[in-house]
């Protein structure tokens, strides 16, 4: 389906909806990424800036963002707060939410939470794939949960307040992470392990604990992480919440698509690396191009949601919730220093 196929229901629903993006990882040093994201309507995205990156190199990132925001503001704008996110809907951009998914270039110095934070930083990943200083990844063998000075990041990002995101975290890990931290905290980009085992999806029992905790999972769009692999499509991807929001409810199910466009194949090589090694764990053959879920192939077929969303009886309220407004609320709680 196209955009030009939608039901026109669907669209105006999609058209005052504050549309967000859990997670996106992107190739956004191309002008033409950006511009999809403000043609497709969408509102705000949770942008990575770091997975492997040290610490100066996280920093570069987030200059050369700084530099982008001035050359394509007609596109994006920075997203710091939920005001800037409204702001972006008005203006008809996207604000630009910094995230990293690995915490890796804090080190042990958690003053850089502080320092980061003024940067623009808003949300954070405890650990990608492998073990960390702080905890373990999805991939490891054994998950030995938080390590102390993980508690203590989990403690200076509630206190600061940077949303900690647990996607690619080992089960333990991320159980307890939910429990330790003050605020909610969210699975950005992943769905049920019941639904399919692979091991970057989560167990039900670890899902029903972050809803429990006022958490929000952002429903993932990677092929890799469906049954049909790379003939996945956006009806696949609508079961998929429709899982999570029965598990749930709707007020605890968003979206993270985990877009990856522009992106080549030595960005996946790397990506995908273990402590330096080139490894893929549950990780089919990727098309060259790349391919993300059919029907919902770009930020500009985000409306696609909306309009399977209406075709399958869902009220006009918790179709708003699903695209962003759950977010909304999870933002505003958490960079909420004061709340």
């Amino acid at each position: 389906m196209t955009a030009s196929n939608v039901d026109p229901h669907a669209r105006a629903v999609f058209d005052e909806a504050i549309v967000i993006d859990g997670l996106d990882v992107s190739d956004f040093s191309r002008p033409e990424v950006l511009e999809d994201l403000s043609a497709g309507g969408v509102t705000a995205i949770n942008a990575t800036a770091a997975v492997w990156e040290d610490f100066e190199q996280a920093l570069e990132n987030l200059s050369a963002w700084y530099e982008r925001f001035e050359l394509y503001a007609e596109w994006i704008r920075p997203g710091r707060s939920t005001d800037d996110i409204r702001a972006a809907k008005r203006e008809q951009r996207t604000a630009v939410i910094f995230g990293w998914q690995n915490a890796a270039p804090f080190g042990t110095d958690l003053r850089r939470v502080q320092q980061f934070h003024e940067l623009g930083l808003r949300a954070v990943q405890l650990t990608y794939n492998e073990r960390n200083l702080y905890g373990n990844g999805c991939w490891e063998i054994t998950d030995d949960g938080l390590s102390r000075i993980g508690r203590d990041l989990v403690h200076e990002m509630n206190d600061v307040g940077i949303l900690i995101d647990l996607s690619h975290c080992g089960d333990r890990t991320t159980l307890e992470t939910i429990e330790y931290s003050k605020r909610p905290v969210a699975i950005t980009h992943a769905y049920s392990r019941t639904t399919f085992g692979h091991s970057r999806n989560k167990d039900d029992t670890v899902i029903r604990r972050l809803a429990d905790r006022g958490g929000v999972i952002g429903t993932n769009a990677f092929p890799n992480h469906y049954p049909a692999g790379f003939e996945a499509t956006v009806d696949d991807f609508v079961t998929a919440m429709e899982y999570l929001i029965d598990l749930i409810g709707v007020e605890h199910v968003a979206i993270g698509t985990d877009f990856c466009m522009g992106r080549d194949q030595a960005f996946f090589d790397w990506i995908t690396a273990s402590h330096g090694r080139k490894v893929f764990r549950d990780m089919a053959p990727a098309p060259n191009p790349y391919r993300h879920l059919r029907g919902f192939e770009s930020p500009r077929q985000f409306v696609n949601i909306a309009d399977r969303l209406v075709q399958r009886g869902h009220t006009d309220n918790d179709i708003r919730a699903l695209l962003g407004g759950n977010w909304m609320r999870l933002f505003d709680e958490v960079w909420d220093k004061t709340g």
